[in-house]
């Protein structure tokens, strides 16, 4: 038989686009239009409905960047159509290849019922099925004319990222407003050609059913006759019938489609037009839900939920039916899908704590599994998390982005830093918008790696980013291939029936231990810097906020701030969402989260204060509070007393130029230039700099990656380096405080000053870094080259820390060439290391080489400082930043514990009556105490989470400054652990025991 594969499969896509598809809807008429422009900001839907419009037509330009239009559309249905299927076809002006991306839409009925979303994959309204005839149509849309962001050549420089500097032009053209009949014949016949179609090139070529299927849409086609497609599609569809009813074989793969819609709580758009993305999706689902009796939606982040609740209670009412049949299932239990890097222990904690008591609180649900299917790689402190607030499973899909090497699982057990395993899944189809074509499902069956071990996988199917959700198309292909030869087994599942299956087929899944590196967007560690020290800020203030609040509460009836705490709490975890605190979202959100933290840091400011002064009481004793987990100048943790003398630092000249700062404890050497040539461990008699090299120099490096500008940096950025060491004037000063050298440098647009200073009994330098920054695509770096041989180093995550090598002996090591730390980074040699601890820098990288001359080897940590991509904002991070890094010569991996506590927890001195004591001791600096607060449900209990912080076993003695009737080990959610022995309890004494990095949160009842 003659090869003619080639010409049937050209037939078919001409056919289906130029003659099927048109026939779908084969009558219209239009609809008349009218429109009101909202001035400014979104309006109520009331007022909207209520607006006075004004005509437009079809072809008509409308939508101001940013803008929200009111369109109503009115019509009748043509008597002629009784007896068929009539929808409204809306079509605003869109791209089909941009859903979520542009202009958007949510229809109302005129009493204020939401019916569905509008988006580019989602134009159609229903308006009978079957109509009568004569029927009066009204509908009204509230569209949103979002600009087009990241256009057909993506990552280009635009003002639209900004309401303040993208303009007044109309975005879109209205084009395409009418009522038509719904072919629902041609509409299936469309459905089988296309899975047929897509089934058939997935196919080997020599496969016998590839040729069955192509002999088959051979023959649909010639049953089409082209002037009369709705005449003919019945009988097309019945030559297919043999090849569609052929069911799959017993060894096929089986696929739970989940419905999903991933929505970015900020990103290429402003939290407030979430809100609404959030609804119009959210509205889709609800309707699909009620067409489709076998489909079933995911939507995670309670954030999200919450907007619904407070901003769209119409929207809420058909989520909460839906939800309570089951089918419209929370997923994920966490606040937002945050970054899982970047933020700290207890953010991390609360992210799930807030997220699944809102799903408990609405819905009686508690999550059992994480669901981040777009965060830019895994911590290694995550899975201690997940398992400590309830959950035990993982699900991701992030990790195949990664550029240089494939992870080994799709499925497997995740360990964490402290032995916590969670059943990990990364959806093989590779996407978190699949959209049931048949190169996906082909994908996800020849991807999946755990073949003749496992036989099931997720697909996340839906539109996402831009939200948009799964649309009746996809509902149609999945049913198709529920049992199709040929094609993997797909049926509409929960997370939760997924995940209990595959488990169940694969209990002895491989491990992967540590962290789960994302090889990509690795600049989202440095990228947008006032973001991230604003989280970093209001991070260590709540801290001090419930620390204070609950020891006045206790001490002195002080009123503690529950509802204020938990909003501020909701409001900082919102802002750790994958988009917003990585520095990958447009001008527009970072501006509002430069406020937002503004007025983050007012409000808690005013909590510590008014505790603090309601347990100071009365009197001219200076007290220093001291919040960090360790004593503080001699002030215990957790409490407040007159700080100790520490002694003195001298100033001197140094020879050949430059000064040195001494203080007995450690000897630093600042030459001429302004670099640290010299910093002495006087104790250890060891030399901390490596000869030759300066420390805390500054390094400019171009930085233009081949695309995600604020998310990428790749690592042919390190070819080309600049030293800034030219100084504009080097200066010293001593006081009783210590002493300092400030160091002004200019280079480029920009200008930089730094202190140097050595305190009194501290063997530490501190850095404090000015940066007034105006550079374009450019990356600094502050370095430190050591005099240290070490294979591995250590940098903080939450609960702990997590070790990498310093080599790259294999692609793994080497693709690892920017990496997060949070407040600490140590190097080490047996006996003898070195920490460099800071305030608001999470990016960092560390390289070895062998120095000639002596043999000794020179290791070298940079902190990243600063970035200038310019997409998606393009003036990100210009202006004045100020950071600030601490060098501590002769560290342990505790003193880094330390030093990284004290210098992001501030000083805070007032006047009072006398000493306070701690709410709670702990005797052991090993085990470091992460929140000390009262419980969340007003009982007015003590919880206190603490972790074993070095990395090794340890037993502590906690001590409770009020009476306590019990004590019981808890989850992050406050609730008592089933099966958990209460520790041993003497008195107002508490004794435990600890895993490495094991955390543990105890609830402590007062006695009366």
């Amino acid at each position: 038989m003659h090869d003619d594969r080639t010409l049937v499969e050209s037939r078919l896509e001409r056919v289906l686009e130029e003659r099927i598809r048109p026939a779908v809807y084969p009558e219209s008429v239009p609809l008349q239009v009218a429109v009101w422009h909202a001035p400014g900001e979104p309006v109520p839907v009331e007022e909207g409905l209520a607006a006075q419009t004004q005509p437009i037509a079809v072809g008509e330009r409308w939508g101001a960047p940013w803008g929200t239009s009111w369109f109503r559309v009115n019509g009748t249905v043509p008597k002629a159509w009784a007896g068929r299927t009539v929808e409204a076809l809306l079509d605003l002006g869109f791209n089909e290849n941009m859903p979520g991306f542009q202009c958007e839409g949510l229809v109302y009925r005129p009493d204020g019922t939401p019916v569905k979303g509008l988006n580019p994959r989602n134009q159609w309204v229903r308006v009978g099925a079957p109509v009568s005839g004569g029927e009066e149509v009204v509908l009204h849309i509230e569209a949103a004319s979002n600009p087009v962001i990241m256009g057909h050549r993506p990552f280009q420089p635009t003002a639209l990222g900004d309401k303040d500097t993208a303009g007044t032009d109309p975005q879109y053209v209205l084009t395409r407003m009418d009522l038509a009949v719904l072919d629902e014949t041609v509409w299936e016949l469309v459905n089988d050609l296309e899975v047929l179609g897509e089934l058939m090139h997935e196919l080997p070529a020599d496969s016998p059913r590839r040729w069955e299927v192509l002999r088959a849409l051979e023959e649909a086609l010639d049953a089409v006759d082209l002037q009369d497609v709705n005449g003919t599609a019945a009988e097309a569809r019945a030559r297919l019938q043999g090849v569609l009813t052929r069911p799959a074989v017993p060894s096929a793969h089986r696929i739970s489609a989940v419905g999903h819609a991933h929505i970015d709580s900020a990103w290429l758009w402003p939290l407030r037009e979430t809100v609404r993305k959030v609804a119009r999706t959210a509205a889709n689902m609800t309707a699909l839900l009620e067409d489709e009796p076998d489909f079933v939606f995911a939507m995670s982040q309670a954030q999200q939920w919450a907007w619904i609740k407070e901003h769209r209670p119409e929207v809420w009412t058909k989520v909460k039916k839906a939800v309570a049949d089951g089918r419209f299932v929370p997923a994920g239990g966490m606040w937002v899908e945050s970054d899982t890097n970047m933020p700290g222990s207890e953010a991390m904690a609360r992210q799930f704590v807030h997220g699944k008591r809102f799903f408990i609180d609405e819905f009686g649900i508690d999550n059992d599994e994480a669901w981040l299917p777009d965060t830019f790689g895994f911590a290694a402190g995550l899975p201690q998390i997940i398992k400590a607030a309830g959950a035990k499973w993982l699900l991701t899909q992030k990790i195949s982005w990664s550029q240089t090497n494939s992870f080994p699982h799709h499925t497997f057990r995740w360990e964490g830093i402290d032995g916590t395993r969670v059943f990990t899944h990364f959806p093989p189809v590779d996407t978190y918008n699949c959209s049931m074509q048949g190169r996906e499902i082909a994908h996800a069956v020849r991807n999946f790696k755990e073949k003749g071990r496992a036989s099931h996988s997720l697909a996340p199917t839906g539109w996402g980013d831009g939200g948009g959700g799964a649309t009746r198309e996809m509902v149609a292909k999945a049913a198709r291939m529920r049992d199709l030869e040929g094609a993997a087994q797909v049926v509409w599942e929960t997370p939760k029936e997924f995940f209990e299956k595959a488990e169940a087929e694969y209990p002895e899944a491989p491990v992967w231990v540590g962290e789960l590196y994302l090889e990509l967007h690795r600049a989202t560690l440095t990228s947008q810097a006032r973001t991230k020290q604003g989280n970093r800020r209001s991070e260590h203030l709540l801290r001090e906020a419930e620390l204070w609040a609950a020891t006045a509460a206790v001490r002195a009836g002080f009123a503690y701030p529950y509802e204020q705490l938990d909003r501020i709490w909701k409001t900082v975890l919102l802002h750790q969402f994958h988009d917003i605190l990585p520095g990958s979202s447009i001008a527009w959100v970072h501006r509002e989260a430069r406020r937002t933290y503004e007025k983050v840091a007012e409000e808690l400011t005013a909590v510590i204060t008014a505790a603090q002064h309601a347990l100071a009481g009365e009197g001219d004793t200076p007290l220093l509070f001291n919040a960090t987990p360790h004593t503080r100048d001699g002030v215990p943790a957790g409490g407040a007393g007159v700080p100790s003398a520490q002694g003195t630092v001298t100033l001197g000249e140094r020879p050949g130029g430059g000064h040195v700062l001494d203080n007995g404890l450690l000897r630093v050497e600042i030459d001429e230039r302004g670099l640290v040539v010299s910093a002495r461990d006087l104790a250890a008699d060891r030399e901390t700099v490596a000869p030759g090299k300066p420390a805390a120099l500054l390094q400019l490096h171009p930085d233009f990656p081949n695309k995600w500008d604020a998310w990428d940096v790749d690592a042919f950025y390190r070819n080309s380096v600049t030293d800034l060491v030219d100084a504009d004037e080097v200066t010293a000063q001593a006081g009783e405080a210590g002493a300092s050298v400030r160091i002004v440098r200019s280079f480029g647009d920009s200008r930089v000053t730094q202190v140097l200073s050595l305190v009194p009994g501290e063997p530490r330098l501190d850095i404090a870094t000015e940066v007034d920054w105006h550079e374009t695509e450019k990356f600094l770096k502050l370095a430190f080259p050591i005099d240290v041989h070490a294979e591995r180093y250590a940098s903080e995550t939450q609960f702990g820390h997590f070790h990498r090598a310093t080599h790259t002996n294999t692609s793994w090591e080497a693709a690892k060439f920017e990496a997060c730390n949070h407040r600490f980074v140590h190097l080490g040699e047996p006996g003898w290391g070195v920490a460099l601890v800071n305030d608001s820098t999470y990016g960092h990288d560390v390289t070895r080489t062998v120095r000639a001359d002596d043999g000794g080897t020179t290791t070298t940590l940079r902190a990243s400082l600063l970035r200038a991509p310019r997409f998606p904002d393009p003036e990100t991070d210009q202006g004045v930043h100020r950071f600030r890094h601490a060098l501590v010569p002769g560290a342990t991996v505790g003193d880094a514990v330390r030093e990284g506590y004290r210098i992001n927890l501030a000083e805070r001195e007032i006047t009072g009556a006398g000493e306070v004591a701690p709410l709670v001791a702990v005797d052991n600096d090993a085990v470091v105490v992460t929140a000390v607060k009262l419980a969340d449900d007003g009982s007015g209990d003590v919880v206190v989470r603490f972790h074993e912080a070095h990395g090794g076993r340890a037993r502590a003695v906690l001590t409770a400054g009020f009476p306590v009737a019990s004590v019981t080990v808890t989850d992050l959610l406050e609730r008592e652990l089933s099966g958990v022995p209460a520790p041993e309890r003497t008195g107002d004494s508490v004794a435990v025991s600890l895993r490495p990095f094991q955390l543990m949160t105890l609830r402590l009842r007062r006695r009366a």
